[in-house]
């Protein structure tokens, strides 16, 4: 049964590494939230290490100068290790072809344009026209604040009718932009593959993100499974993800779910937390209204 707690620092002291979500955990998409940037500032201090884990669909560059431009602290963190990186890996391997229809926003160019060391001299990728592309690479809707999933079903047609696959660069579903409810990527997955359309996952719960999170914790000072907790407020993604890497987890109830638990976020309902979380077949060590 999970153990519903008041701060991080009251089971922190077995861990040595958190991996950490960012969107509902640390921020809102509009700002960083203030107890929660306290309290990594607090782990790192005691000599842990933070590891900002994120289904973004851009490089790690790309969100560490978003979390520059609201103001989270650089002491808040170590890493950033996000979807787009590992989901990167896999479209510069060759997973969806070397020319490819990138279905999202411009504000995920770096995606493409920023190369990783490792594929310096590489091969190529190519982005192409709908008509001409091998695959397709997802990082989101066009318009992420009007569109939904739905208005992609005929584009999704003609895809699966040529067996194009869709690399998908965040299997997070929805994320909460400040007071507005938003589709990313994994939305669009999931509707091509219930179209009957191949999909391939690489962020939160899939392994390959967490592989190149322990890559990059290990080049700054390796952590034993046992000595990692992860906080999310994905119950699809951050607690899956942390249960089948054998990692305990810190389920943020104020996130994606806030209006689940009771009129204080902060302090969920007992009982309709544990409900919540039977009626899913899911139990993560720990639980807690809002990070802090």
């Amino acid at each position: 049964m999970t153990q519903i707690v008041q701060s991080l620092a009251e089971i922190s002291k077995p861990y040595d590494a958190l991996f950490c979500d960012l969107w509902g955990c640390l921020h809102n998409g509009v700002a960083p939230f203030p107890e929660a940037v306290a309290a990594l500032q607090a782990f790192r201090a005691s000599g842990g290490k933070v590891v900002l884990l994120t289904n973004a669909p851009r490089p790690a560059k790309f969100v560490i100068e978003s979390l520059e431009r609201m103001g989270c602290p650089k002491d808040a963190y170590d890493l950033v290790v996000s979807s787009g990186d590992a989901a990167q890996d896999a479209m510069f391997a060759g997973a969806v072809g070397r020319k490819v229809w990138h279905l999202g926003p411009s504000k995920d160019d770096g995606f493409f344009t920023e190369i990783p060391a490792e594929w310096q001299g590489q091969a190529d990728i190519e982005r192409v026209d709908f008509d001409d592309a091998e695959g397709i690479v997802c990082t989101g809707p066009f318009d992420e604040i009007n569109e939904v999933p739905e208005d992609y079903r005929a584009k999704f047609l003609l895809a699966k009718m040529r067996d194009l696959p869709m690399l998908c660069a965040n299997p997070d579903v929805v994320v909460d932009m400040g007071d507005k409810r938003i589709y990313c990527a994994g939305a669009l997955a999931v509707l091509y593959e219930d179209m009957g359309g191949e999909a391939m996952y690489f962020g939160k719960p899939h392994p390959p993100i967490y592989d190149m999170a322990r890559r990059k914790l290990a080049a700054i000072g390796g952590v034993e499974d046992g000595r990692i907790l992860a906080i999310g407020d994905g119950i699809n993604t951050d607690v899956p993800g942390a249960a089948g890497e054998g990692i305990d987890c810190l389920f943020v109830t104020g996130g994606l779910a806030h209006d689940q638990f009771g009129a204080d976020q902060k302090n969920p309902d007992p009982e309709l937390v544990r409900a919540w979380l039977g009626a899913r077949q899911t139990d993560p060590r720990y639980t807690i209204g809002t990070l802090r």
